[in-house]
This record gives structure tokens, C-alpha cells and sequence, in this order.
């Protein structure tokens, strides 16, 4: 499975069993559509996902991020408080590939070029 969205929150990593770690986080997956009417409409799919290959990725995940995962979905199945059937998205990633920019670094101004010091040579100069 192949989906694209932001992360809902930032990361979080978990020790599981055997020292192993797992990062966890969810996805918000929207659909924008019109009715027959003409209304626009959106609809909203949040995925819960576990990846345990790279813990250290968890710093990337940030709050906002779009990300797309590719990975085995699966639905659980669940009753609430009230003893009502309820149903999650749960994916078991395999990849993830992040979009944009990161999260911290968006409101940065762009560094300023530095600019040639006297005395420096001309890149017309340059003799390769």
C-alpha cells in the first residue's frame, strides 16, 4: 500500500520486547470532493503507523510533516467505552519518504551567498 499525508504529531520511539525499538506516529490521509450539488467536502482518514527499522528517523517525523509510506495495512478491529464496534487503519511500514522542507527550518530566512572577499579571483578567472 501507497499513501500520502501529514503527520498528525511528532514521532514517538517505544523499547519493545528483545531491546528492540519501534517509532510510531499517525497519518491524516484528506480526500476533497464535490457532491452532486456542487458542495465542496472533505473527508479525513488518520493511519496509525509503526516503523521499526530506523529509530533515528523519528527526528525527521515532525507534527506537519507530509510524508508518504509505503507499507502493509491492515484494519483493527475494536469496542469502545459504550461497547460499540469500532475500526483503525494500522500500517507496519516499510518505507518512508519525507516531503518539503523540515518542519524547524520553514520560517528560516535563506543564508545570504558569501560574497567574494578583495582580492578573491573572479570565477571568469578561473582557469578550469
Amino acid at each position: 500500500m501507497l499513501f500520502t499525508g501529514r503527520l498528525t504529531e511528532d514521532a514517538k520511539v517505544r523499547n519493545v520486547k528483545n531491546d528492540k525499538k519501534v517509532t510510531g506516529f499517525t497519518v491524516a490521509i484528506n480526500q476533497r470532493y464535490k457532491t452532486k450539488d456542487g458542495e465542496k467536502r472533505e473527508k479525513t482518514a488518520y493511519v496509525v503507523c509503526s516503523y521499526w527499522v530506523n529509530p533515528g528517523i523519528a527526528e525527521f517525523l515532525k507534527k506537519g510533516t507530509v510524508v508518504q509510506i509505503t507499507g502493509w495495512m491492515e484494519a483493527q478491529a475494536w469496542k469502545n467505552r459504550d461497547d460499540e464496534p469500532q475500526a483503525t487503519l494500522v500500517c507496519s511500514v516499510d518505507k518512508i519518504d519525507l516531503f518539503g522542507k523540515p518542519a524547524e527550518r520553514q520560517n528560516e530566512k535563506p543564508k545570504e551567498k558569501k560574497k567574494a572577499t578583495a582580492g578573491a579571483a573572479d570565477e571568469d578567472d578561473l582557469p578550469f
